[in-house]
């Protein structure tokens, strides 16, 4: 693997540059041409819900949305679960097995390929509309649910999705991604039930495991990333680093959201 310590800047850049990948089919899919759309969408993201959307609900009464709440987590849920349905496809678990540390080329492996890049890109889109979670804490008011996290990660997972895809492609967000799609299932599937009221959120006695295994997917990730690392692995160094420490970041602060939320209320 080329060492990620080179000599000068320039070697730097040079060292990103050559690990990039551009395909022009790819690239023109829906919301992937340019960088402006991605960025107007985080920053209109970020403007909403940190300012005007708290100030103009300050003088209004919660929305009622149970049911807008309820269709959005039953779509996200079927649409997550059909993401992790791209590991199933025939030739992508046996192709993983055999070549998660040494990709074929897209000429010598086209199904394979175009199933991650497609997967990736519904992923992709996935993050966009995890974006009216926060939204919707707006319109119902409950703004001490809009944590640093909370806004952190959504933002950063709709950048950093784009960026894979835009730049990278392959299959080193595949185990990322999948691993993601399906905390979402769990996730949203709590969250749809929840939206039902109070006669069934006291079943849903696996809540605080939604953190838990969260955490344990960052930690997997960082482990992931880790070990492509050591093995050498013919992957994209700067983009391994980066994930390494956005899942790090990830660890640290759903860890601390945890400690805060079931730990110390607990004692």
């Amino acid at each position: 693997m080329t060492s990620f310590i080179p000599q000068s800047l320039m070697d730097r850049l040079s060292l990103i540059k050559s690990e990039v990948v551009y395909v022009d089919e790819v690239d023109n899919w829906f919301l992937m041409n340019n960088w402006v759309p991605v960025v107007a969408i985080v920053v209109a993201y970020l403007f909403f819900v940190l300012y005007w959307g708290p100030k103009w609900m300050a003088d209004k009464k919660p929305f009622e949305i149970k049911n807008v709440i309820l269709v959005y987590n039953f779509i996200q849920t079927i649409y997550n679960a059909y993401i992790v349905s791209y590991l199933f496809i025939p030739e992508v678990l046996p192709y993983l097995w055999s070549h998660s540390c040494v990709p074929l080329p897209k000429e010598q492996n086209p199904i394979v390929w175009w199933a991650f890049c497609e997967a990736c890109h519904l992923y992709y889109i996935s993050k966009i509309l995890d974006l009216l979670d926060t939204v919707f804490f707006i319109l119902k008011k409950k703004q001490s649910h809009i944590t640093f996290l909370h806004v952190y990660h959504h933002a950063m997972m709709v950048l950093t999705s784009w960026a894979f895809l835009r730049y990278y492609k392959g299959e080193q967000a595949i185990f990322v991604g999948s691993l993601n799609a399906l905390v979402h299932v769990v996730m949203n599937s709590y969250y749809f039930l929840a939206a039902f009221g109070p006669e069934v959120q006291k079943y849903l006695w696996w809540k605080k495991y939604i953190t838990k295994f969260q955490l344990i997917q960052f930690g997997l990730m960082c482990l992931h990333q880790v070990c492509l690392i050591i093995f050498e692995c013919q992957m994209p160094i700067a983009l391994t680093y980066y994930i390494t420490f956005q899942a790090l970041v990830m660890v640290v602060l759903f860890g601390n959201f945890y400690i805060q939320t079931y730990v110390k209320k607990n004692k």
